[in-house]
């Protein structure tokens, strides 16, 4: 990765957040894809924004966009895309959706986006160094102990019953009056720059967690697996974004590591 990567990646997210900002509390329809999220035409069209500057600029890199599939399979680099992470939200008119754009390097995530094109907001992480927010660099926050971890995830909805009743056993184990329900990418944003302590999320697909890596971890925070696995281009859904690793061990011990359905290595 190089510096001139993160200045495409930033090229992309304002090409994406161009074409949002069309869309964002007109009317518009809303469609159901097969596994019935919704997608709307805003959707389509930032990754589509994105999926020819990719094409025309980086024609060897790979793309894996959510609405348009891969192309280029077996890149070393990869493009990962996820329009707008948080569509429920965008149909809405709730400003707190984003744009997410990884780069994968050997299926590991080295950069990442999170573009919030309403509020104008930009976390921006990479492998080695700080994450960076509106130009400026962010840290997560310290958490002595779990009670008083902040929890947030978006949707209780989103678990299947194996992983509800192991999140609903972390909740009780925080800071539980203060959990925050919704948010999607935005959460890992407001974690890395010290609001939050921990979310929490199963069903998750490469394209909604590869961005948030490099932007957690440059905060000096920490993203596993519900195993406490690193997570690359091969882990399952099921994620944890900790913005203090020292809480790592206590988290493990409430959801418990053991093989459960839906969880794949």
């Amino acid at each position: 990765m190089t510096e001139d990567d993160l200045i495409f990646a930033g090229r992309l997210a304002d090409a994406a957040g161009a074409e949002i900002r069309r869309f964002f509390r007109q009317s518009f329809d809303i469609d159901a894809k097969g596994d019935e999220s919704p997608v709307t035409a805003a959707d389509r069209a930032a990754e589509l924004a994105m999926r020819e500057i990719i094409d025309r600029e980086r024609a060897a890199d790979g793309i894996i966009g959510e609405e348009f599939g891969t192309a280029r399979e077996g890149a070393r680099r990869q493009w990962v895309l996820d329009p707008i992470d948080g569509t429920v939200s965008f149909a809405a008119g709730r400003p707190i959706f984003g744009t997410l754009i990884a780069l994968l390097e050997d299926g590991w995530p080295v950069l990442g986006i999170i573009d919030q094109p309403i509020a104008r907001e930009r976390w921006v992480g990479r492998t080695g160094r700080p994450t960076i927010f509106n130009g400026q660099p962010v840290e997560s926050r310290r958490c002595r102990e779990l009670k008083d971890a902040v929890l947030a995830t978006t949707s209780p909805n989103h678990f299947s019953n194996d992983d509800g009743h192991k999140f609903m056993a972390l909740a009780g184990q925080t800071a539980h009056r203060r959990m925050v329900y919704g948010g999607d990418c935005y959460n890992y944003g407001l974690l890395a720059s010290g609001h939050l302590d921990l979310v929490a999320e199963s069903g998750l697909q490469l394209y909604d967690f590869a961005a948030l890596v490099p932007i957690v971890e440059g905060a000096g925070g920490m993203m596993t697996d519900w195993a406490g696995e690193p997570l690359h281009a091969e882990s399952g859904g099921d994620v944890l974004a900790l913005g203090d690793p020292a809480r790592l061990e206590d988290v493990l011990a409430v959801l418990g590591d053991e093989w459960h359905p839906g969880h794949e290595h």
